[in-house]
């Protein structure tokens, strides 16, 4: 016989019931369309469209694009009060955040930064040897 979720919800105690809701919060907010980060902001087409210097029909259409150049998301994300960052993920090493895309300017390292940033290079080409030895024949 299926069990309902909301069911279980119902079920279970207010504090446990709060738990749940807030974890599903989290979880909802991790991922967001274009619209509904809009949205979450409490912010409007029309507002938006006012800052970029486009039409709201042009940022309706812009919510509803899958592929979008970095650019145009960024300005976008930025008109909301945002910013973007790309996070690179491999299989067996730490997140990195990609720099130096179109429209960032390179950030300057200092001596105490270039250690760290040396660790990540030679982690990263550790797996790519890694992948290397393992497709090799």
């Amino acid at each position: 016989m299926p069990v309902n979720v909301n069911e279980i919800i119902r079920k279970l105690g207010r504090t446990e019931r709060k738990k749940v809701e807030q974890r599903a919060a989290q979880l909802i907010a991790e991922e967001m369309t274009l619209r509904e980060l809009r949205k979450a902001r409490k912010l409007t087409q029309a507002s938006i469209a006012k800052t970029l210097g486009i039409t709201q029909d042009s940022v309706s259409r812009l919510e509803a694009r899958g592929d979008l150049l970095l650019s145009t998301l960024r300005k976008t994300v930025k008109a909301m009060g945002g910013d973007v960052r790309i996070v690179v993920q491999f299989p067996g090493s730490s997140p990195v955040v990609l720099s130096q895309l179109h429209g960032e300017r390179p950030r300057r390292k200092s001596s105490r930064s270039a250690k760290p940033a040396k660790r990540n290079i030679a982690r990263l080409s550790g797996w790519h040897r890694e992948r290397q030895r393992a497709n090799s024949p």
